[in-house]
């Protein structure tokens, strides 16, 4: 049986989460890039160095249902409930930019106002990750005709599932991705319970496998609407930095931890300059 740990909502003295313990203010997320690299919190993923001690191998290493069950009742329903007013709030008072997004999307291309990709959600649960739409609405069809054109946007999509210059992105779908507006409708997947406000990036089910080992303790929590990735960089960092970021966050989870993540991420949307997200 996996021992429950301290309430990661209430941290007392001194507990605060490694890359925010050394931040000037709560806004500070810069360093934690580096950090990332060297904390002997985070595990170096399989061929990038040495295995991180003190966590029990892959063959008794705890699933990601164990995990969740060795949770704090408490500290679930804190960010449970955290995260429903929180976005029941977004949602209310942002209604008339939601609104007028939506009607931006509709009539700047044909096709839907939303595009719903099957993502991966805690204990490796299916759901239906919400976006406003950014792109043509024979998206998947293009891309299947691009891949097969071109030998060198084959060789990035496989890298990272995403083309920097990607074609089928609309004018409106360049905006709504720099500013990160795309993603509003997640709050209705916050709402469901298939989404946190704050949590690791939501994958899709082709990228499980670069997080090997690592990937129960991802999936014992809830993927969030924004994250470390999100707010470091996105796209402009290598993959193997995104997963030690997402690890991260699973491990050091918390209350302090989401309000600097939260603060960055409306830095992220008023000041929507390149930060990585195409």
């Amino acid at each position: 049986m996996v021992k429950a740990s301290s309430n990661p909502y209430e941290p007392g003295p001194g507990t605060l989460p490694p890359f925010l313990a050394t931040a000037p203010n709560p806004s500070t997320l810069s360093h934690y890039v580096a950090l990332s690299a060297t904390s002997p919190a985070i595990a170096s993923l399989p061929g990038s160095g040495p295995r991180l001690t003190g966590v029990p191998s892959s063959s008794d290493r705890p699933t990601a249902a164990q995990l969740i069950e060795a949770q704090s009742t408490s500290s679930r329903v804190i960010k449970r409930t955290g995260d429903i007013l929180f976005s029941l709030a977004v949602l209310g008072l942002g209604s008339p930019l939601f609104l007028l997004l939506a009607a931006l999307v509709k009539v700047s291309s044909p096709g839907p106002v939303f595009y719903v990709q099957r993502r991966i959600g805690r204990g490796y649960r299916d759901f239906g990750c919400i976006k406003f739409r950014t792109m043509r609405k024979d998206a998947d069809r293009m891309l299947q005709v691009l891949l097969e054109q071109s030998p060198e946007l084959k060789r990035e999509f496989g890298k990272d599932f995403k083309l920097k210059a990607d074609p089928r992105i609309t004018p409106i779908g360049r905006f709504l991705r720099r500013s990160s507006l795309d993603e509003l409708p997640q709050f209705l997947n916050v709402l469901r319970g298939e989404m946190s406000v704050v949590g690791p990036r939501p994958i899709v089910r082709e990228e499980l496998r670069r997080y090997g080992r690592r990937m129960d303790e991802v999936l014992a929590v809830r993927p969030g609407l924004t994250g470390l990735w999100q707010v470091s960089g996105r796209n402009n960092l290598r993959y193997a930095e995104r997963v030690r970021m997402d690890v991260a966050y699973a491990r050091h989870r918390g209350f302090h931890a989401d309000l600097a993540i939260i603060l960055r991420t409306m830095g992220v949307i008023l000041f929507p300059i390149d930060r990585g997200a195409y």
